[in-house]
């Protein structure tokens, strides 16, 4: 027997329920299922029935035909349409997956050879996808006071100065060389202070050429904006300073050791200068050995002691008929120049000096010291005769520093407070306190042979010293990484020359020199 559609079956149920459920009422009416009295169910008419059972049955009918619509529609929705409705859907959905996949490929694949720019506490860059070739902008300004005391005989110029403005443009090109341009706006005149390109072969092996700071003085070789005091101490001023070289230089063992030697032209003295036209066949090499045997240690105490030392050489052959080359000499901590060789003398023969040189840097704690020799063979042309000396100059310092705020001290990597500069949260940066004692002594063999009427002496003992004394202190206020403010307060005193001659009124041996520093940077 066939089963009947579910149609079929519910019209049957709805029928059966209507028809018989009357007819069942009026029979146990009849009978009386409690022994009741019956009661008289009217019969049907002959047309069919009475007109309350013709309305009956037509609202039984729309019933029916509603039930029928409902049905029809549910069984549009049998196990099998659902499943096939399921299967579009599903297949619809596979294919919208398949299409983000498809397009966050292709923003991968976009993404992968786009050009990348940052801009952070270390300045703008911009580098292709791979960053082979990279553009950084950098930046540095130094805006300063000097308030010179007690200066009434002296040279010093109270004021305020833009020491440096140095836009700098570094990055990568091809991977493997590097690059820096740096010109400085600061001063009366604008300078190209660095210009050089470095070959990253590896670690343990790279080149640079152009223009750069020779691997002598360890103060000297410090970045501008990590040193301690507004200006170097005395001893920078008997190292080499910025030179046009090639240079061979790498590091051994993750910097345990690290090695720079080059041949430069033979710059002269941090504060001197040694004009090239005087001279010939001066080039100088330079090198330096520094060691940090502890900087991979699980011992903190002793990651941050580094010590080496850093030396040069050349022999300087004047040129004929000369008649000055050995110029400005060494400067105080003010700026002022206490000692220069006089007009008629020129470099004439070797020069080499030797800088032994060491740092140590724990938590806030920070201690530097070097010791610098400058030997150097000078002549001078007189109606008496020419004069030939060894010149040997000597000069050491020694700094020190504290953050009172607890952050960690660093030779090249500067401060990061452990909070910005913000009043509204009680964040006031970072504070240290610095201190450093140098002294620079000049051969007294510069001033012997010095008369009034006829100077056989190299330099004048009434206008420049034999030595400087200086003493400085300094407060350092890191606001972030960015911005730092310096307050110091430096003292010099002059040893006289060989005689005891006394020092001419006006010039800067003349008496003490005290200057407060002030400064205001903005490094990134």
């Amino acid at each position: 027997m066939k089963t009947l559609k579910l149609k079929q079956v519910i019209i049957a149920g709805v029928v059966g329920s209507q028809f018989g459920l009357p007819v069942f009422a009026a029979d146990n009416a009849a009978t009386g299922t409690n022994g009741a009295a019956s009661v008289d169910i009217p019969a049907f008419a002959a047309d069919g029935g009475s007109p309350a059972q013709e309305a009956e049955i037509k609202a039984l009918k729309q019933q029916v035909e509603a039930l029928v619509e409902k049905v029809d529609a549910l069984e549009q929705h049998t196990p099998t349409a659902q499943a096939a409705t399921i299967s579009d859907l599903d297949q619809q959905v596979r294919i919208l997956q398949r299409q983000r996949e498809i397009d966050q490929e292709t923003a991968t694949a976009k993404a992968a050879t786009a050009p990348k720019i940052s801009l952070g506490a270390n300045g703008f860059s911009f580098s292709s996808a791979d960053t082979n070739f990279v553009l950084q902008l950098h930046a540095v300004l130094q805006f300063d006071s000097r308030t010179f005391f007690h200066d009434d005989n002296a040279k010093g110029v109270d004021g305020f100065l833009l020491r440096r403005a140095r836009p700098i443009l570094s990055g990568t090109v091809a991977r493997d060389f590097e690059y820096n341009f740096t010109p400085d706006f600061g001063g009366s005149q604008v300078q190209i202070f660095d210009a050089y390109t470095i070959y990253h072969g590896a670690p343990y092996f790279q080149i640079e050429a152009g223009k750069f700071k020779p691997p002598v003085g360890l103060e000297a070789l410090q970045a501008d904006v990590n040193t301690s005091f507004n200006e170097r101490s005395l001893a920078t001023d008997l190292v080499p300073n910025r030179d046009l070289g090639l240079a061979f230089k790498g590091d051994v063992s993750g910097g345990v050791a690290s090695y720079v030697v080059g041949l430069f032209n033979g710059a002269s003295d941090y504060n001197s200068t040694v004009t090239n036209s005087y001279a010939q066949n001066n080039k100088s090499v330079d090198a330096r050995l520094f060691f940090q045997p502890w900087k991979n240690s699980d011992v903190n105490g002793l990651r941050g002691f580094g010590f080496g030392v850093g030396g040069s050489y050349e022999n300087d052959n004047p040129a004929t008929n000369v008649t000055t080359s050995l110029t400005p000499g060494y400067t105080t901590d003010g700026q002022q120049k206490f000692f220069t060789y006089n007009k008629n003398v020129y470099a004439d023969g070797v020069h080499w000096r030797l800088s032994p040189q060491s740092y140590y840097y724990y938590g806030p704690f920070g201690l530097l010291g070097e010791y610098a020799i400058s030997d150097q063979r000078v002549s001078n042309d007189n109606i008496g005769g020419k004069k030939n000396v060894d010149v040997h100059n000597t000069a050491w310092d020694i700094a020190g520093s504290w953050l009172l705020t607890g952050e960690d001290a660093s030779y090249n990597n500067g401060v990061t407070p452990r909070q910005n500069f913000d009043p509204r949260l009680n964040h006031w940066g970072a504070w240290q306190v610095v201190a450093r004692y140098a002294e620079l002594n000049v051969d007294n063999d510069v001033f012997s042979g010095y008369s009034i009427n006829h100077n056989y002496s190299l330099a004048n003992p009434t206008t420049s010293a034999d030595g400087a004394q200086a003493w400085a202190l300094g407060l350092n206020w890191y606001l972030n990484k960015n911005v730092r403010a310096n307050l110091s307060f430096a003292h010099t005193t002059f040893s006289e020359a060989y005689g005891g001659n006394k020092y001419a009124s006006g010039s800067v041996p003349a008496q003490s020199e005290n200057v407060l520093f002030t400064r205001i940077q903005l490094a990134f």
